[in-house]
């Protein structure tokens, strides 16, 4: 039987945060805390180990916000090429050991460690499915849960995408998780969207 603890998590937090007029989200206030405290915090705090940070964009100064803990943080040189390379760098990080990993995104504060629990015991309850995707009446959102079977997939795609770009191919095995609430639909892309959630 799988154990919970056999499943790492990654924050991606290497983005130039194009869409809030120049400065850097990550590094923004929220709730007394960096934006970027959150999910970091959130993959700490859950049953995923070991948890993968990747940097980019103003790495020294959103290392310098991360949370005390545990975080094997790593920097992505090529950010500036999209999401999948971080994605990329990241897959290669996991230890051969560990088949799986959850997803999360840095800039997404209402998701909490028992968000990613959720993921990780539905894995472990089921493992016969090649990812695991949370969602709220019927919408799905992120964080996401990749099994190994998945890792040469996701690390093919290229560009500013994420591991969903695989998720609808006929021969790939995915899971829906009902969350109890609406967390894994709600980034911070904009100053809007940072009004919001502050």
């Amino acid at each position: 039987m799988i154990k919970e603890t056999a499943v790492a998590a990654i924050v991606l937090a290497a983005g130039r945060s194009r869409r809030m007029a120049g400065t850097n989200k990550l590094l923004q206030g929220c709730r007394g805390k960096p934006l970027v405290t959150w999910a970091v915090t959130a993959a700490l705090s859950s049953n995923a180990h070991p948890v993968i940070v990747v940097l980019g964009h103003q790495a020294p100064m959103v290392r310098a916000a991360l949370p005390a803990g545990p975080a094997v943080v790593i920097e992505n040189p090529c950010f500036a090429e999209g999401m999948s390379t971080s994605l990329r760098i990241a897959l290669a990080a996991v230890p051969a050991a560990v088949p799986a990993c959850v997803v999360l995104l840095a800039d997404m504060p209402d998701v909490t460690a028992s968000h990613v629990n959720t993921l990780i015991a539905a894995y472990v309850a089921d493992p016969n499915a090649d990812a695991w995707v949370p969602t709220w009446r019927g919408r799905r959102g992120n964080p996401v849960l990749l099994t190994r079977r998945l890792f040469a997939d996701v690390t093919a795609v290229g560009g500013d995408k994420g591991a969903r770009a695989v998720f609808d191919r006929p021969d790939i095995v995915v899971r829906r998780v009902e969350m109890s609430d609406d967390a894994i639909l709600r980034d911070v892309d904009t100053p809007e969207d940072f009004a919001a959630v502050r």
